[in-house]
Protein backbone atom coordinates (compact mmCIF):
# COMPACT_ATOMS: atom_id res chain seq x y z
CA UNK A 1 0.00 0.00 0.00
CA UNK A 2 2.74 2.43 1.15
CA UNK A 3 4.77 2.00 -2.54
CA UNK A 4 1.36 2.60 -4.22
CA UNK A 5 1.05 5.87 -2.56
CA UNK A 6 4.27 7.05 -2.90
CA UNK A 7 3.72 5.98 -6.73
CA UNK A 8 0.43 8.02 -6.91
CA UNK A 9 2.26 10.74 -5.15
CA UNK A 10 5.27 10.75 -7.56
CA UNK A 11 2.82 10.52 -10.85
CA UNK A 12 0.63 13.58 -9.67
CA UNK A 13 3.66 15.60 -8.92
CA UNK A 14 5.06 15.77 -12.39
CA UNK A 15 1.68 17.81 -13.58
CA UNK A 16 3.20 20.33 -11.22
CA UNK A 17 6.59 20.84 -12.54
CA UNK A 18 6.78 24.11 -13.84
CA UNK A 19 7.02 23.92 -17.79
CA UNK A 20 10.56 25.65 -18.07
CA UNK A 21 12.02 22.87 -15.92
CA UNK A 22 12.05 20.66 -19.13
CA UNK A 23 14.21 23.17 -20.41
CA UNK A 24 16.95 21.90 -18.45
CA UNK A 25 18.28 19.41 -21.20
CA UNK A 26 18.11 21.68 -24.26
CA UNK A 27 21.50 23.37 -24.86
CA UNK A 28 21.26 27.71 -25.37
CA UNK A 29 22.93 29.62 -28.27
CA UNK A 30 22.42 32.92 -29.30
CA UNK A 31 24.00 35.93 -31.75
CA UNK A 32 25.88 39.15 -30.10
CA UNK A 33 25.49 41.61 -32.55
CA UNK A 34 28.95 43.82 -33.49
CA UNK A 35 26.13 46.72 -33.41
CA UNK A 36 25.22 46.55 -29.83
CA UNK A 37 27.96 44.37 -28.78
CA UNK A 38 28.74 46.21 -25.65
CA UNK A 39 25.17 45.81 -24.14
CA UNK A 40 25.26 42.10 -25.78
CA UNK A 41 28.85 41.10 -24.00
CA UNK A 42 26.93 43.03 -20.69
CA UNK A 43 23.76 41.09 -21.10
CA UNK A 44 25.29 37.76 -21.98
CA UNK A 45 27.71 37.88 -19.37
CA UNK A 46 24.60 38.37 -16.60
CA UNK A 47 22.94 35.45 -18.07
CA UNK A 48 26.30 33.35 -18.66
CA UNK A 49 25.47 30.67 -16.58
CA UNK A 50 22.27 29.73 -19.12
CA UNK A 51 23.99 29.74 -22.21
CA UNK A 52 26.44 26.87 -23.77
CA UNK A 53 27.73 29.04 -27.14
CA UNK A 54 27.93 32.34 -27.96
CA UNK A 55 28.32 33.30 -31.11
CA UNK A 56 29.90 36.69 -31.91
CA UNK A 57 28.08 38.15 -35.04
CA UNK A 58 31.31 39.89 -36.07
CA UNK A 59 32.53 38.88 -39.62
CA UNK A 60 31.41 40.13 -42.67
CA UNK A 61 32.79 38.92 -46.38
CA UNK A 62 33.89 41.11 -48.83
CA UNK A 63 34.03 40.49 -52.03
CA UNK A 64 36.94 38.87 -52.80
CA UNK A 65 36.35 36.70 -50.11
CA UNK A 66 38.48 37.96 -47.04
CA UNK A 67 36.44 38.09 -43.95
CA UNK A 68 36.88 41.44 -41.75
CA UNK A 69 36.04 41.53 -38.15
CA UNK A 70 33.12 44.40 -37.68
CA UNK A 71 32.89 44.07 -34.03
CA UNK A 72 37.02 44.20 -33.06
CA UNK A 73 37.06 40.65 -30.97
CA UNK A 74 40.46 41.42 -30.32
CA UNK A 75 39.24 44.30 -28.34
CA UNK A 76 39.74 44.69 -24.38
CA UNK A 77 35.86 43.80 -23.94
CA UNK A 78 35.47 41.42 -25.80
CA UNK A 79 38.90 39.57 -24.82
CA UNK A 80 37.25 40.08 -21.26
CA UNK A 81 34.16 38.79 -21.71
CA UNK A 82 35.73 35.38 -23.86
CA UNK A 83 37.99 34.95 -20.74
CA UNK A 84 35.03 34.83 -18.78
CA UNK A 85 33.22 32.77 -21.02
CA UNK A 86 35.53 29.87 -20.84
CA UNK A 87 35.55 30.04 -17.82
CA UNK A 88 32.32 28.86 -17.41
CA UNK A 89 32.66 26.31 -20.43
CA UNK A 90 31.00 28.37 -22.93
CA UNK A 91 31.44 27.99 -26.17
CA UNK A 92 33.06 31.24 -28.57
CA UNK A 93 31.89 30.36 -32.13
CA UNK A 94 32.46 33.82 -34.34
CA UNK A 95 29.99 34.02 -37.05
CA UNK A 96 30.28 34.82 -40.45
CA UNK A 97 27.45 36.53 -42.91
CA UNK A 98 27.27 36.89 -46.17
CA UNK A 99 24.32 38.02 -47.99
CA UNK A 100 26.17 39.12 -51.63
CA UNK A 101 24.47 36.89 -54.06
CA UNK A 102 26.81 37.64 -57.02
CA UNK A 103 29.95 37.30 -54.54
CA UNK A 104 29.07 33.97 -53.01
CA UNK A 105 28.68 32.70 -56.21
CA UNK A 106 31.95 33.78 -57.81
CA UNK A 107 34.06 32.93 -54.67
CA UNK A 108 32.65 29.51 -54.01
CA UNK A 109 32.37 28.92 -57.48
CA UNK A 110 35.92 29.37 -57.91
CA UNK A 111 38.68 26.74 -56.46
CA UNK A 112 41.16 29.64 -56.04
CA UNK A 113 39.21 31.92 -54.50
CA UNK A 114 37.73 29.55 -52.24
CA UNK A 115 40.19 27.92 -51.32
CA UNK A 116 41.74 31.50 -50.19
CA UNK A 117 38.01 32.15 -48.56
CA UNK A 118 38.47 28.95 -46.41
CA UNK A 119 42.09 29.40 -45.51
CA UNK A 120 40.96 32.78 -44.09
CA UNK A 121 38.20 31.06 -42.39
CA UNK A 122 40.81 28.43 -40.72
CA UNK A 123 43.12 30.96 -39.42
CA UNK A 124 40.92 33.35 -38.26
CA UNK A 125 39.78 30.30 -35.77
CA UNK A 126 43.10 28.34 -35.33
CA UNK A 127 44.35 32.42 -34.22
CA UNK A 128 41.32 33.29 -31.79
CA UNK A 129 41.91 29.67 -30.18
CA UNK A 130 37.62 29.79 -30.86
CA UNK A 131 35.60 26.76 -30.84
CA UNK A 132 34.19 26.90 -33.82
CA UNK A 133 33.14 28.90 -36.89
CA UNK A 134 29.02 29.78 -37.57
CA UNK A 135 28.27 30.28 -41.70
CA UNK A 136 25.80 31.95 -42.28
CA UNK A 137 25.49 32.54 -46.29
CA UNK A 138 21.92 33.95 -47.07
CA UNK A 139 20.36 35.04 -50.51
CA UNK A 140 22.36 32.84 -52.45
CA UNK A 141 20.84 31.29 -55.65
CA UNK A 142 20.29 27.65 -56.67
CA UNK A 143 23.56 28.02 -59.06
CA UNK A 144 25.26 28.00 -56.23
CA UNK A 145 23.77 25.14 -53.92
CA UNK A 146 26.24 22.82 -55.47
CA UNK A 147 29.55 24.91 -54.48
CA UNK A 148 28.40 25.98 -51.14
CA UNK A 149 28.07 22.19 -50.12
CA UNK A 150 31.63 22.00 -51.85
CA UNK A 151 32.52 24.57 -49.74
CA UNK A 152 31.23 22.86 -47.00
CA UNK A 153 32.95 19.69 -47.11
CA UNK A 154 36.27 21.10 -47.82
CA UNK A 155 35.48 24.19 -44.60
CA UNK A 156 35.15 20.99 -42.73
CA UNK A 157 38.23 19.09 -43.93
CA UNK A 158 40.82 21.97 -42.68
CA UNK A 159 38.73 23.21 -39.35
CA UNK A 160 39.27 19.11 -38.26
CA UNK A 161 38.27 19.07 -34.74
CA UNK A 162 36.81 22.26 -34.66
CA UNK A 163 32.61 22.68 -34.58
CA UNK A 164 31.12 24.05 -37.73
CA UNK A 165 28.10 25.56 -37.60
CA UNK A 166 25.49 26.42 -39.91
CA UNK A 167 22.80 28.89 -39.74
CA UNK A 168 19.92 28.45 -42.58
CA UNK A 169 16.68 30.18 -43.85
CA UNK A 170 13.46 28.61 -42.51
CA UNK A 171 12.09 26.20 -45.38
CA UNK A 172 8.23 26.97 -45.66
CA UNK A 173 6.56 23.34 -46.79
CA UNK A 174 5.90 23.42 -50.36
CA UNK A 175 2.22 23.29 -50.09
CA UNK A 176 1.73 26.11 -47.17
CA UNK A 177 4.06 28.44 -49.89
CA UNK A 178 2.71 27.85 -53.52
CA UNK A 179 -0.83 27.91 -54.78
CA UNK A 180 0.22 25.45 -57.60
CA UNK A 181 3.23 23.47 -56.26
CA UNK A 182 6.11 23.51 -59.16
CA UNK A 183 7.22 20.48 -60.36
CA UNK A 184 10.95 21.28 -59.34
CA UNK A 185 11.56 23.10 -56.16
CA UNK A 186 15.21 24.86 -57.36
CA UNK A 187 16.46 25.34 -53.51
CA UNK A 188 19.53 26.97 -52.62
CA UNK A 189 20.49 24.83 -49.82
CA UNK A 190 21.06 20.98 -50.27
CA UNK A 191 19.72 19.73 -47.07
CA UNK A 192 21.57 16.18 -47.07
CA UNK A 193 25.40 17.70 -47.42
CA UNK A 194 24.58 20.47 -44.90
CA UNK A 195 23.40 17.39 -42.69
CA UNK A 196 26.62 15.56 -43.46
CA UNK A 197 29.33 18.08 -43.35
CA UNK A 198 27.85 20.34 -40.55
CA UNK A 199 28.08 19.80 -36.74
CA UNK A 200 25.33 21.47 -35.78
CA UNK A 201 22.70 23.26 -37.75
CA UNK A 202 20.60 26.86 -36.89
CA UNK A 203 17.27 27.13 -38.44
CA UNK A 204 16.26 30.97 -38.77
CA UNK A 205 12.64 30.59 -37.91
CA UNK A 206 11.78 33.76 -38.44
CA UNK A 207 11.16 36.63 -40.46
CA UNK A 208 8.15 34.67 -41.47
CA UNK A 209 5.71 37.45 -42.61
CA UNK A 210 3.75 36.00 -45.49
CA UNK A 211 5.14 33.12 -46.59
CA UNK A 212 2.66 30.98 -45.82
CA UNK A 213 0.01 31.33 -47.77
CA UNK A 214 -2.27 28.61 -45.65
CA UNK A 215 -1.70 30.65 -42.44
CA UNK A 216 -2.42 33.73 -44.08
CA UNK A 217 -5.72 32.27 -45.09
CA UNK A 218 -6.64 30.90 -41.67
CA UNK A 219 -5.85 34.22 -39.53
CA UNK A 220 -7.11 37.23 -41.76
CA UNK A 221 -9.42 38.89 -40.47
CA UNK A 222 -7.11 41.02 -39.08
CA UNK A 223 -3.49 42.63 -39.85
CA UNK A 224 -0.99 38.84 -39.93
CA UNK A 225 2.77 39.62 -40.79
CA UNK A 226 4.34 37.73 -37.92
CA UNK A 227 7.87 37.84 -37.11
CA UNK A 228 7.32 34.10 -36.54
CA UNK A 229 4.28 32.33 -35.89
CA UNK A 230 4.49 29.08 -33.76
CA UNK A 231 1.97 27.23 -36.49
CA UNK A 232 4.44 28.48 -38.78
CA UNK A 233 7.48 26.96 -36.87
CA UNK A 234 5.97 23.68 -36.16
CA UNK A 235 5.60 22.84 -39.85
CA UNK A 236 9.28 24.41 -40.48
CA UNK A 237 10.75 21.68 -38.05
CA UNK A 238 8.56 19.16 -39.02
CA UNK A 239 10.02 19.30 -42.69
CA UNK A 240 13.82 19.98 -41.65
CA UNK A 241 14.10 17.12 -39.36
CA UNK A 242 12.83 14.66 -42.66
CA UNK A 243 16.82 15.48 -43.90
CA UNK A 244 18.60 17.46 -41.11
CA UNK A 245 19.15 14.63 -37.56
CA UNK A 246 17.28 16.49 -34.79
CA UNK A 247 20.55 15.92 -32.51
CA UNK A 248 22.23 18.80 -35.06
CA UNK A 249 19.56 21.01 -34.99
CA UNK A 250 18.87 24.00 -33.06
CA UNK A 251 15.99 26.06 -33.52
CA UNK A 252 16.68 29.70 -33.99
CA UNK A 253 14.15 32.12 -31.35
CA UNK A 254 13.23 36.07 -32.33
CA UNK A 255 14.32 38.26 -29.77
CA UNK A 256 13.06 41.59 -31.72
CA UNK A 257 10.42 43.07 -33.74
CA UNK A 258 8.85 44.75 -36.89
CA UNK A 259 7.21 47.65 -37.44
CA UNK A 260 4.61 47.98 -40.60
CA UNK A 261 2.65 50.66 -42.69
CA UNK A 262 -0.71 49.15 -43.50
CA UNK A 263 -3.09 50.12 -46.62
CA UNK A 264 -6.65 49.37 -45.19
CA UNK A 265 -8.80 48.64 -47.85
CA UNK A 266 -12.86 46.75 -47.82
CA UNK A 267 -12.84 44.05 -46.31
CA UNK A 268 -9.32 43.03 -45.72
CA UNK A 269 -5.54 44.42 -44.67
CA UNK A 270 -4.41 45.19 -48.71
CA UNK A 271 -0.59 46.10 -48.40
CA UNK A 272 2.43 46.29 -45.48
CA UNK A 273 5.29 48.43 -45.89
CA UNK A 274 8.22 47.44 -43.28
CA UNK A 275 9.00 50.92 -41.33
CA UNK A 276 11.83 48.80 -39.68
CA UNK A 277 12.90 46.58 -37.23
CA UNK A 278 12.13 47.37 -33.39
CA UNK A 279 13.74 46.02 -30.37
CA UNK A 280 11.31 45.34 -27.31
CA UNK A 281 11.48 48.23 -25.33
CA UNK A 282 11.57 50.23 -28.50
CA UNK A 283 8.14 48.87 -29.02
CA UNK A 284 7.18 49.28 -25.63
CA UNK A 285 7.90 53.33 -25.96
CA UNK A 286 5.92 53.49 -29.49
CA UNK A 287 2.41 51.74 -27.45
CA UNK A 288 2.95 54.02 -24.50
CA UNK A 289 3.54 56.96 -26.85
CA UNK A 290 1.02 56.36 -28.63
CA UNK A 291 -1.45 55.24 -25.49
CA UNK A 292 -1.97 52.01 -26.58
CA UNK A 293 -2.18 48.48 -24.91
CA UNK A 294 -0.22 45.46 -26.95
CA UNK A 295 -2.34 42.09 -26.90
CA UNK A 296 -2.00 39.01 -28.26
CA UNK A 297 -2.74 38.47 -32.26
CA UNK A 298 -3.57 35.50 -34.19
CA UNK A 299 0.11 34.64 -34.42
CA UNK A 300 0.78 34.39 -30.61
CA UNK A 301 2.46 37.38 -31.19
CA UNK A 302 2.00 40.78 -29.25
CA UNK A 303 1.19 43.59 -31.18
CA UNK A 304 -0.80 46.92 -31.56
CA UNK A 305 -2.23 49.37 -34.28
CA UNK A 306 -2.48 52.98 -34.08
CA UNK A 307 -3.14 55.97 -36.72
CA UNK A 308 0.36 57.90 -37.00
CA UNK A 309 0.95 61.52 -36.77
CA UNK A 310 0.05 63.39 -39.56
CA UNK A 311 -3.07 60.94 -40.62
CA UNK A 312 -6.32 63.98 -41.14
CA UNK A 313 -8.38 60.31 -40.93
CA UNK A 314 -10.74 60.11 -37.32
CA UNK A 315 -12.75 57.04 -36.75
CA UNK A 316 -16.57 58.19 -35.10
CA UNK A 317 -17.55 56.50 -32.61
CA UNK A 318 -20.70 55.25 -34.42
CA UNK A 319 -18.36 53.16 -36.35
CA UNK A 320 -19.15 49.13 -35.07
CA UNK A 321 -16.35 46.79 -34.53
CA UNK A 322 -16.45 43.17 -33.20
CA UNK A 323 -16.93 43.20 -29.25
CA UNK A 324 -14.85 40.72 -28.73
CA UNK A 325 -11.49 43.11 -30.69
CA UNK A 326 -8.53 42.93 -28.46
CA UNK A 327 -6.79 46.33 -27.12
CA UNK A 328 -3.86 46.11 -29.64
CA UNK A 329 -6.03 45.89 -32.45
CA UNK A 330 -8.47 48.32 -31.87
CA UNK A 331 -7.36 50.79 -34.65
CA UNK A 332 -7.02 48.21 -37.09
CA UNK A 333 -10.75 47.20 -36.49
CA UNK A 334 -11.98 50.84 -36.77
CA UNK A 335 -9.76 51.23 -39.82
CA UNK A 336 -11.55 47.96 -40.99
CA UNK A 337 -15.07 49.50 -40.39
CA UNK A 338 -14.04 52.84 -42.04
CA UNK A 339 -12.77 51.21 -44.94
CA UNK A 340 -16.06 49.30 -45.44
CA UNK A 341 -18.45 52.10 -45.20
CA UNK A 342 -16.82 54.66 -47.40
CA UNK A 343 -15.34 52.65 -49.20
CA UNK A 344 -11.65 54.55 -48.73
CA UNK A 345 -8.70 53.15 -47.96
CA UNK A 346 -6.76 54.11 -44.84
CA UNK A 347 -3.32 53.85 -43.78
CA UNK A 348 -2.35 52.39 -40.26
CA UNK A 349 0.74 51.60 -38.22
CA UNK A 350 1.74 48.37 -37.21
CA UNK A 351 4.38 46.57 -34.41
CA UNK A 352 4.67 43.51 -33.86
CA UNK A 353 7.11 41.24 -31.45
CA UNK A 354 7.70 38.09 -29.70
CA UNK A 355 8.00 37.99 -26.09
CA UNK A 356 8.49 35.68 -23.05
CA UNK A 357 5.49 33.61 -24.33
CA UNK A 358 5.95 32.66 -27.59
CA UNK A 359 9.87 31.98 -26.98
CA UNK A 360 8.64 29.56 -23.97
CA UNK A 361 5.89 28.00 -26.75
CA UNK A 362 9.26 27.46 -29.07
CA UNK A 363 11.16 26.04 -26.28
CA UNK A 364 8.27 23.76 -26.13
CA UNK A 365 8.56 22.74 -29.86
CA UNK A 366 11.91 22.29 -29.83
CA UNK A 367 11.53 19.72 -26.63
CA UNK A 368 8.86 18.45 -28.70
CA UNK A 369 10.90 17.37 -31.58
CA UNK A 370 13.89 16.35 -29.29
CA UNK A 371 16.37 18.94 -30.98
CA UNK A 372 19.27 19.54 -29.84
CA UNK A 373 18.63 23.14 -28.37
CA UNK A 374 17.46 26.88 -29.38
CA UNK A 375 19.22 29.85 -30.64
CA UNK A 376 18.47 33.17 -29.97
CA UNK A 377 18.67 36.02 -32.34
CA UNK A 378 20.09 38.06 -30.63
CA UNK A 379 21.60 38.32 -27.45
CA UNK A 380 21.75 42.49 -27.06
CA UNK A 381 20.11 43.81 -23.46
CA UNK A 382 16.56 44.39 -24.91
CA UNK A 383 14.64 41.05 -25.53
CA UNK A 384 12.23 39.98 -22.94
CA UNK A 385 14.40 39.40 -19.87
CA UNK A 386 11.36 36.96 -18.68
CA UNK A 387 13.33 34.41 -21.22
CA UNK A 388 16.11 33.43 -19.39
CA UNK A 389 14.00 32.13 -16.27
CA UNK A 390 12.55 29.48 -18.99
CA UNK A 391 16.08 28.33 -19.41
CA UNK A 392 17.72 28.77 -16.17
Amino acid sequence: MRTFFLVIVFVFSIGFIPSHAFAADLKVAGWVPYWRDSQGIKDAKKNIKDIDTIFPFAYTVQNDGDIKDLAGLDERDWKAFIKTARKENVEIIPSIMWSSQSSIYTVLSSDTLRESHIESIVDMVEEGDYDGVNIDYENKNSETKDYFSLFLKELKGELGSKILTCALEARTPPDSLYKEIPAVINYSNDYAAIAKYCDRVEIMAYDQQRADIKLNAEKAGQPYMPVSDVDWVRKVVALTVQSIPKEKIYLGIPTYGYHYAITVAPNWYRDYSRIGALNVPDILDLAKKYKVKPSRNKAGEMSFTYLPKGSDVRFSSSLKIPSDTTSGNKVAAQALAYANKTGETVVINYAAYGDAETMKQKIELAEEFDLAGVALFKIDGEEDKKFWSLVD
